[in-house]
């Protein structure tokens, strides 16, 4: 991340302590609404705002569950209509219960001395690498899909694409381009997790 980068994400506070809608959630949102179904049980990963969850709650009539780890962000969505469980990633759920896990994980690769070390900082970046999140989520998401269950996780092309592909082949999962959108610094894309053998 330069220095250039933190008016951009500074802008993106909406309540000073949950990562408000932007780009980022309106592609995972979009892409989530065509594919997800009424009797889909859903997971919102990472909710902040609600917005994905509300979004899919709303467009198809979804059962959704919305998680954070952020106290702020489980109040926003709960003032949103949401399901909220406060917790780290799937820790919390039992196996095989979802059939969607939606997922804009912080992906910023950002060193560490430039981090702020408050809850925004939690929810943009992704340290060093901008995978630090993304790799845990990927060793831990198959436990909570159900059979023939899916995830839809948002990466950036400053997160190494490459990189997400390879850890997810290695924790059982193939990865699909399900949407893409272009940016002057980044590409934004979502990626369609099946897990191998379904």
């Amino acid at each position: 991340m330069t220095d250039g980068d933190r008016p951009r994400l500074a802008s993106l506070r909406g309540e000073p302590d949950v990562y408000r809608a932007a780009e980022d959630s309106h592609l995972l949102a979009k892409t989530a609404v065509a594919r997800i179904e009424s009797d889909d049980l859903v997971l919102d990963l990472g909710t902040g705002s609600g917005y994905v969850g509300r979004t899919v709650a709303e467009a198809c009539s979804a059962r959704v569950v919305a998680s954070d780890l952020n106290p702020h962000a489980c109040q926003q969505a709960g003032d949103a209509g949401l399901a909220v469980v406060r917790t780290d990633m799937v820790s919390a759920f039992r196996d095989d219960t979802f059939d969607w896990v939606l997922f804009n994980p912080p992906y910023l690769p950002t060193p560490e001395d430039r981090e702020w070390g408050d809850w925004m900082e939690q929810a943009l970046s992704g340290g060093e690498d901008g995978r630090a999140v993304v790799n845990p989520f990927l060793a831990s998401v198959r436990r909570v899909l159900a059979p023939g269950g899916r995830a839809l996780l948002l990466v950036s092309s400053l997160t190494g694409l490459d990189a997400v592909r390879n850890t997810a082949r290695n924790e059982g999962l193939m990865t699909d381009e399900a949407a893409e959108e272009q940016f002057p610094s980044e590409r934004l894309v979502v990626l369609e997790l099946t897990p191998t053998g379904t």
